[in-house]
C-alpha cells in the first residue's frame, strides 16, 4: 500500500536560520517554498522505525530524528570541521554502517549514515 515517503515536515521558531542551516551545513538546496526534495538514488532505502519512550539513542525530549544518508561520511565530517559545526557524538561503525551526529539551530540531534 504504501509507495514511500512524502516528506519530513516540522515546525521552527527560526525559520531563516534553520533553512541557513540546512543549506550551508548539510548542502540541501532549499527553495522558496522553505524546502527541497531529495530525489531517491539507486540503493539508497528510507528506514522508517520506532524507539520506545525510554530508549536512548537519540535525546528523550526529541519526538522524531532527521537521519540523512550520505555518500562518503568521511568527507561529510571534513566539511562540518571546515565550517565549525561540530559533533555531538563521536563517529561510530557498525554492522549497519558509519554513523555521526549534530545538533540543528533548534537544537535537534541529526544524523549522518553511510551505509
Amino acid at each position: 500500500m504504501i509507495k514511500g515517503f512524502g516528506g519530513v515536515f516540522w515546525r521552527t521558531k527560526n525559520l531563516e536560520d534553520v533553512k541557513k542551516w540546512y543549506s550551508d551545513v548539510l548542502k540541501l538546496d532549499i527553495n522558496n517554498w522553505n524546502g527541497t526534495m531529495i530525489k531517491p538514488q539507486s540503493g539508497n532505502e528510507t528506514i522508517f522505525s520506532f524507539f520506545t519512550e525510554d530508549d536512548n539513542y537519540f535525546p528523550k525530549e526529541q519526538q522524531v530524528m532527521l537521519n540523512f544518508q550520505v555518500h562518503h561520511l568521511d568527507e561529510v565530517m571534513t566539511h562540518l570541521e571546515q565550517i565549525g559545526v561540530p559533533l555531538v557524538k563521536e563517529k561510530e561503525v557498525s554492522e549497519y554502517g558509519k554513523f555521526a551526529w549534530i545538533e540543528d539551530p533548534d537544537g535537534r540531534l541529526v544524523e549522518l549514515w553511510e551505509k
